[in-house]
């Protein structure tokens, strides 16, 4: 499954080309945040994560946990292109009948491992899900992808401290610091900063990386599997937007979607096909 760096740049083109095709199609949805998370998603998923398309609800298996719910475009691609489902209900997205909703869901969606869409609810199913782990004595790890404009919501911190609390070694939280949210600045609109310090007053390791340098991400996760009871965070500093130079660091790209003419533009830049 350990994937070169050059591997994983392909595949992570392929994630983008893939988000900008199902938002144009489906007329709605996250470009922003989603195109923001890609090199941190491919690499759990093509380098990392114990998972198996054939065996999605394995007891065994690694749990991912995508807290920012709305980022929902990325994580679908991977899932298609990993095999959980056919990449033909990528372009179904948020349309009626179809699974691939506008959030994940468990209940639909093979591979999705929590319901997710209400900020600061997904960090703290993570910390479920590892505890469980840490009670039924299994090796499984559970990860989970936050978005900086969420670590306003309060829950955020009760379940930060719960996991230090339970000392879930076996939990890393990845923190998609682009700096914006759909408001604008996440310093104008709630100030969270110094997010580094904060997690470690609630007793986390920290480690900031670059987002999008697949070397740091692999480098940060291996090291926080060396970490013994303490969680992890992972703060990645992104771009919003990343690949697309129109939607690169501009909040209107969070809930705004290309037409067919941005689209062609969009998928010339990533590397695509128009």
């Amino acid at each position: 499954m350990n994937m070169s760096n050059d591997e994983l740049k392909q595949v992570a083109k392929t994630i983008r080309k893939d988000i900008i095709k199902m938002l144009t199609e489906s007329g709605s949805g996250h470009p922003g945040g989603s195109l923001s998370a890609v090199e941190i998603l491919t690499t759990l998923y093509y380098h990392e994560m114990n998972v198996n398309s054939e065996k999605p609800h394995d007891p065994d298996r690694d749990r991912f946990v995508l807290s920012k719910g709305h980022a929902a475009p990325a994580l679908y691609s991977v899932l298609a292109e990993k095999g959980f489902f056919d990449k033909d209900e990528l372009m179904k997205l948020r349309k009626i009948g179809s699974m691939l909703q506008g959030h994940p869901n468990m209940n639909y969606i093979p591979g999705i491992d929590m319901s997710t869409g209400s900020l600061g609810q997904g960090i703290s199913a993570a910390v479920g899900m590892a505890l469980a782990g840490k009670l039924d004595k299994k090796d499984y790890r559970v990860y989970t992808l936050l978005g900086d404009g969420e670590l306003a919501e309060g829950q955020v911190w009760e379940a930060a401290m719960s996991a230090a609390h339970y000392k879930l070694d076996n939990l890393t939280a990845f923190v998609d610091h682009n700096g914006l949210q759909i408001d604008g600045k996440c310093v104008d609109v709630m100030n969270s900063n110094p997010v580094d310090e904060k997690f470690k007053a609630f007793g986390w390791n920290v480690i900031v990386i670059n987002g999008h340098d697949f070397e740091q991400i692999i480098n940060a996760i291996q090291e926080a599997k060396s970490v013994k009871n303490k969680p992890t965070v992972i703060i990645c500093e992104t771009v919003k937007g990343k690949g697309v130079s129109f939607m690169e660091n501009q909040a209107g790209w969070h809930g705004s979607v290309p037409n067919k003419e941005q689209c062609a533009q969009a998928l010339k830049e990533i590397g695509g096909e128009e």
